[in-house]
């Protein structure tokens, strides 16, 4: 056995991820999962029929680099229609690995040693580690339960001359929370006239309920002109596995973003992209959604109203926060081994959420499930007892 070279980790905190250990639990507990995200249903089979045409007709080669252009097109079209902006498709869009590819990408291409950056916490798990790996300084603000709201002013007092990019994520995960026009419009006062880039998760853009509007800064032509937005194709299409995305932004932006996304990937996917760009073209396949989604919402919350399980009811996402404060003292995290052990249901905690995570008693579960299986979960849930 030759001796091992000596590696200095560039995340030395950088353990396991809460969603691989919480489904290897739930695996090995026969639990009902809902603590990972993603749909324990198929997606349309028109889609799968669209991806096998284009396989069988040879789409199998490199597509360019910022997308295949029938796509950008069809992309571009759709963002007319739902957030009035006009995005030129061989410019302001590039397709991508999926949105974490995205977010790397996207930090790694303005972010630079010591800069830092502002984040809302609880926030998801891969921007912490993908600032840190470009060397920057994570600054979290930290909303709190049940209202997860900001304060921007605060926020406004976090800003210096170190601030090079804010994150948000509306609709929220794992909240469930969003962000409204006048958060949009405080934002955009924030970064005006300053050096700062807004990296904006949209992943849930269609996952919005009670008829509400999401908030793109798409809708906000100024603070467009320093942000970068990433989408999911995953999350609104029911095929997290397929790992495809796209960022939209200014040219100026969108070009220095490529310059990076070239050397990391190059390009994404072929004959999927393909199949969605024919499949987004009728807006029938995502018009649906958020009634789609509210439906389950409402039945896990109406499900679950006979337990001691309160709801911090989700405006968005296919996530739900329940406080579990009636039921146990116990940490969050234990908590959820507990429920995933003895009740037979996986959730995730809230804490590996936050830098420093406040003493809440919440659990996020996924609700983006068939209906059988939410039903069966709510039945185990019921043994809890407040």
């Amino acid at each position: 056995m030759g001796s091992h070279v000596a590696i200095q980790s560039k995340l030395p905190a950088g353990g396991t991820n809460i969603f691989t250990i919480m489904s290897k639990l739930a695996t090995e507990h026969k639990a009902i999962n809902l603590g990972q995200g993603f749909p324990d249903f198929e997606c349309d089979q028109k889609l799968k029929e669209l991806v096998s045409k284009y396989v069988t007709e040879g789409k199998n080669q490199y597509c360019p680099l910022a997308g295949l252009p029938k796509l950008n097109q069809t992309l571009s079209t759709k963002m007319e229609r739902l957030y009035g902006i006009s995005i030129n498709s061989s410019s302001q869009i590039c397709i991508t690995a999926g949105a974490t590819q995205a977010l790397y990408t996207a930090i790694m291409t303005f972010v630079n040693p010591g800069d830092e950056v502002i984040i809302f916490e609880p926030a998801y798990d891969c921007y912490t580690p993908q600032i840190q790996l470009a060397g920057g300084t994570v600054k979290p603000y930290q909303m709190m339960h049940p209202d997860y709201a900001i304060d921007w002013n605060q926020v406004k007092d976090m800003v210096n001359d170190k601030t090079r990019m804010i994150i948000t994520n509306t609709p929220h995960n794992p909240s469930g929370t969003i962000l409204s026009e006048s958060d949009m419009q405080s934002l955009e006062d924030i970064v005006r006239d300053t050096n700062i880039i807004v990296l904006s998760d949209e992943v849930y853009e269609h996952l919005i309920y009670d008829g509400e509007e999401h908030q793109s800064v798409m809708r906000f032509p100024n603070l467009f002109e320093q942000s970068i937005a990433v989408f999911s194709f995953g999350k609104t299409l029911h095929a997290t596995g397929w790992k495809m995305g796209y960022v939209v932004g200014p040219e100026y932006l969108v070009n220095e973003f490529k310059t990076v996304h070239q050397w990391n990937v190059f390009c994404t996917n072929s004959f999927v992209q393909f199949a969605i760009a024919d499949y987004l073209a009728d807006p029938k396949n995502y018009d649906y959604l958020p009634a789609f989604f509210e439906k389950k919402r409402d039945t896990i919350n109406s499900l679950l109203a006979e337990t001691p399980l309160i709801p911090k009811v989700a405006k968005g996402t296919y996530f739900q926060a329940y406080s579990y404060e009636a039921v146990s003292d116990m940490p969050d995290l234990e908590f959820a081994k507990y429920l995933t052990s003895e009740i037979g249901v996986a959730a995730i905690p809230m804490s590996p959420f936050y830098t420093h995570a406040p003493d809440d008693k919440v659990i996020r579960l996924c609700f983006a499930k068939e209906e059988k299986t939410i039903e069966v979960a709510a039945e185990r849930l019921m043994k809890l007892k407040g």
